[in-house]
């Protein structure tokens, strides 16, 4: 099985908007930036959302000024609040349930967001040490996430996401040791605007780094862990990111490439990516 097979196994875990209430351009806030271009305070509907609950502005967003959501995922959040935990009762049809609905979605998308780590991290077979342990948790999450919205808002999702980290540390840490040459360390590491270009990262520990605006143009990325990184801007164009370990679409939806940039499926170019 290769490292990528759980997002198509996990359909779940994918963003389905037709299956939404619309919650991300409802429950969320966003202020007046360069990702957004007007103001909008938590559950009030954006002004562009249609009766259908679809956005009337998808196809232009970055085109209008809102980059923000044009990397925004839910991790399939938005559904599984919609048709599980409120059963396909929508905040229109029964307004006195809208601010617990809007409240529970960002928190089930932090939950989806661990099983997508945990997901991948079962898919990945240098991680086999660890794989129970990581199936015990997917199923404890899981579970969570159908429970009704009252047990959601009382969740301790940082406490939960504590006893993750871990699992999902020496999963990268696993994938890493295979790999030659592997150990530099940039975790954390502020690397805004660095000059990366062909830099040979792969194997490399880059955890929460700060890659915003960074040169990484041709640099060899592959299996190198990037949970957390923030990639927005970054220049990605000929790099490789082959079995990158936790990698994102949305990282790579805030980041610049081209038809050059390698990654592992399902993974895929972004539109707005050079060809």
């Amino acid at each position: 099985m290769s490292q990528r097979t759980s997002h198509a196994a996990h359909p779940d875990l994918q963003a389905d908007c037709g299956d939404c209430f619309g919650l991300c351009c409802v429950a969320l806030p966003f202020s007046r930036s360069a990702d957004f271009p007007v103001n909008k305070s938590a559950g009030t509907p954006c002004g562009h959302l249609r009766k259908d609950f679809r956005g009337g502005v998808h196809e232009q967003l970055r085109d209008r000024g809102y980059n923000g959501c044009a990397v925004f995922h839910c991790f399939g959040a938005g559904q599984k609040v919609s048709r599980v935990t409120f059963t396909s009762v929508s905040w229109c049809d029964e307004p006195a349930s809208a601010r617990a609905m809007f409240e529970v979605f960002p928190i089930m998308r932090r939950l989806h967001e661990l099983l997508t780590y945990i997901a991948q991290a079962l898919d990945l077979p240098s991680a086999r040490p660890v794989h129970q342990e990581l199936r015990r948790a997917y199923e404890q999450i899981d579970a969570l996430t159908r429970e009704t919205p009252q047990t959601l808002l009382e969740a301790d999702v940082d406490a939960l996401r504590a006893t993750i980290d871990p699992l999902l540390l020496r999963t990268a840490e696993l994938a890493r040791a295979a790999v030659p040459a592997s150990g530099r360390n940039h975790r954390r590491a502020d690397l805004v605007g660095a000059r990366l270009h062909c830099a040979q990262l792969r194997g490399a520990d880059m955890r929460g780094a700060l890659l915003i605006a960074a040169d990484l143009s041709g640099a060899d990325l592959r299996d190198a862990d990037l949970i957390g990184a923030h990639m927005r801007d970054a220049d990605l164009r000929g790099a490789d990111l082959r079995n990158a370990v936790f990698l994102t679409q949305s990282q790579l939806d805030a980041a610049r490439g081209d038809a050059r940039t390698q990654m592992s499926p399902p993974l895929t170019h972004p539109p707005h990516w050079a060809t």
